[in-house]
């Protein structure tokens, strides 16, 4: 995506409003994102100019992906320190996603502000972000987690079941069915996923809020 025409087009417009980081000779963005690596030439400074420039110009998408790009090292960092959701997530991959994914939605936020330690900004409020994030998981699946153990044998008899039968076919049809497979055929989250067309960790937290307001 950073050798694309919008993306040498976005270049021309970066050096245009910043002509103070010298960027008249980078021709795309994967270009000024290589800027950003230790053995680019640039110092310290001059490194952080750039990804402070980059988020003054995040409302554009090339901008955006190539700033997400830039930061995703430290995106893996920030999860490494909340040991990728260890105990609450079952699936490292998805503390990563839904990183990534509020990372995105950060970058939306903070477009068009001048952050002299853009980058540190970024990474310490993903960090309040993503722990925000755990912990609402953390008291979620207090709440649902007997929901993993139902003893197949007394289906029959489930409050759970009967709950679930009086809202098939409704508004939440979708859920009742995804439910019922992750209670009563233990299938895993990935694999409804899979079938329903999302991502694990969304439809996890889905399912769990979901559980929360009809089922429980």
């Amino acid at each position: 995506m950073g050798r694309s025409p919008s993306a040498r087009e976005a270049t021309r417009r970066l050096d245009e409003r910043h002509r103070e980081l010298r960027l008249e000779t980078q021709d795309d963005l994967f270009d000024v994102v290589a800027l950003l690596e230790s053995r680019s030439g640039r110092n310290v400074l001059e490194r952080a100019q750039i990804v402070r420039a980059l988020l003054e110009e995040a409302s554009d998408p090339d901008v955006h992906r190539a700033l997400l790009q830039t930061l995703l090292p430290g995106v893996v960092s920030v999860c490494r320190q909340l040991r990728f959701g260890d105990g609450i997530v079952d699936d490292p991959s998805e503390t990563l996603s839904m990183a990534i994914s509020l990372l995105s939605e950060l970058l939306i936020d903070w477009a068009g502000q001048s952050r002299q330690y853009a980058a540190p900004d970024l990474l310490s409020a993903l960090r309040g972000r993503l722990r925000r994030w755990l912990l609402k998981e953390k008291e979620a699946l207090k709440r649902v987690s007997h929901f993993d153990h139902v003893d197949k044998a007394a289906q029959e008899s489930s409050p759970l079941l009967t709950r679930l039968e009086s809202l098939r076919g409704g508004e939440h049809d979708r859920l009742v069915r995804l439910t019922y497979s992750r209670v009563f055929e233990g299938r895993s989250f990935r694999e409804l996923a899979a079938d329903d067309h999302s991502a694990p960790v969304s439809l996890q937290s889905e399912l769990q809020h979901f559980a929360v307001r009809f089922l429980l």
